[in-house]
This record gives structure tokens, C-alpha cells and sequence, in this order.
């Protein structure tokens, strides 16, 4: 019992890490596919940047607080339906970017 529990840990931290780069797919209009972009010319370039702080940037639009290069309206509306487990996601397989 103990061996399926672990392994369906293992699964769902796997699956996790997918959902990243899944969930990253409208994104890449704008940033790049390896978020290599300033997004429309404006935004800093996200590839390179820490799990917490693009975190902390997705949560601030999201709340409506951050606005940064005046992109906050048009990033809440892409981050307004992700919950905290696709932000997490998004975070992390951005930060791994290479």
C-alpha cells in the first residue's frame, strides 16, 4: 500500500511539472515560446527570473495590484482564472527555463 502511494506522489509532482508548460501555451504569443520577449515591447523579459519572483508578479496582477510598464489590466485578465497550484506551476517551469 505504502509502494502506490508513493509512486502516485511521484505521478502528481510529475504531472505538476507538466501542467507548467502546459499552462504556459497563451503565454507565449507575447513573451516567446522560451519567455525570451519583452511582451509587446514593454515588460521586462521574464526567462532568467526566479520561481518567486514571477510568482509574486502573476499574484500582483491577479490581485490587480501590480502594473507594471501599464500592462496590469491586460495581464489580470490572462492570469484571473488560474488558481495558486497553475501559478506555482508556471513559476517553476519558467524559472527552469535554460
Amino acid at each position: 500500500m505504502k509502494k502506490i502511494a508513493l509512486a502516485m506522489l511521484f505521478a502528481g509532482v510529475s504531472l505538476m511539472a507538466a501542467d507548467g508548460k502546459a499552462l504556459t501555451a497563451k503565454c507565449a504569443a507575447c513573451h516567446g515560446a522560451s519567455f525570451e520577449k519583452a511582451a509587446l515591447g514593454k515588460s521586462a523579459i521574464v526567462k532568467g527570473q526566479s520561481a518567486s519572483a514571477i510568482e509574486a508578479s502573476l499574484n500582483g496582477y491577479k490581485a490587480g495590484t501590480l502594473n507594471k510598464a501599464g500592462m496590469g489590466a491586460l495581464m489580470k485578465g490572462q492570469v484571473a482564472s488560474m488558481s495558486d497550484a497553475d501559478i506555482k506551476a508556471i513559476a517553476s517551469y519558467v524559472a527552469g527555463l535554460k
